[in-house]
This record gives structure tokens, C-alpha cells and sequence, in this order.
């Protein structure tokens, strides 16, 4: 299992949620390098790729993990409500999967970008 590092804007953004949402949260998000290799439409996991960068998304009933592995850490760059991305396709139209289409975002990367470059903590 992989050690979990929050940034300063992910750990923000976890608080928000109330404290139930967040222990249920925490306690579902458990990565292991057997889950990230095995990724599928039944998996909470997904791949979400541009210009040689990996990041992963994890899905939890109303909440979306955005994450890079580092090593053996996983860091966090985001926790957004799943609205935010159902809101982002439903404005964009976009006729392709959630992963393919926030790869394709410039605001989605500019999003994890400003995640990256955020104090860990």
C-alpha cells in the first residue's frame, strides 16, 4: 500500500466535507499497485492522460480523488464533488468517456497543475 500525501489545496478541499463523508472517504481510498494496473469500467479507478503524464482518478459516491504515484506515494492534487465533472461534460457536450474528456481539458490541467504546485502536507 502506498503512502497518501495531501496538498495544501486537496487538504482544503477534504476538509470542507463533513466529517462523516470525509472518515468514509478516507477509509474507502486505499491504493495498491495491483489496483492502478487494472483498471476498467467496474474499477473505482480510472487513467486520465496528456503529454506523457499519468494521473489517476478514484471514485467514491459523490466524491472524485485526483492523484499522481510518486514512488511509493500517492499524492493527492484535488477532491472535487462528482457535480463538478458531470457539470464540466454536460456543458462540454462531449460524446466520450469522463477520463478522456478531462485529458483533453486545458482547465482540468491547469486544475491539477495549481494542485501540484500547492504545499504538501
Amino acid at each position: 500500500m502506498f503512502q497518501i500525501i495531501f496538498n495544501e489545496i486537496s487538504a482544503a478541499e477534504i476538509s470542507d466535507l463533513n466529517t462523516i463523508d470525509q472518515l468514509e472517504l478516507l477509509n474507502e481510498f486505499k491504493v495498491e499497485h495491483e489496483d492502478l494496473e487494472r483498471t476498467s469500467n467496474e474499477s473505482p479507478f480510472g487513467i486520465i492522460e496528456r503529454d506523457g503524464i499519468k494521473l489517476y482518478r478514484y471514485r467514491s459516491k459523490d466524491y472524485r480523488i485526483y492523484f499522481e504515484v510518486m514512488d511509493d506515494s500517492v499524492i493527492v492534487h484535488r477532491v472535487l464533488h462528482k457535480n463538478t465533472l458531470k457539470d464540466f461534460l454536460f456543458r462540454s457536450k462531449l460524446p466520450v468517456s469522463e477520463d478522456k474528456a478531462l485529458g483533453d481539458s486545458k482547465h482540468f490541467w491547469s486544475m491539477i497543475k495549481e494542485g501540484e504546485k500547492a504545499k504538501r502536507l
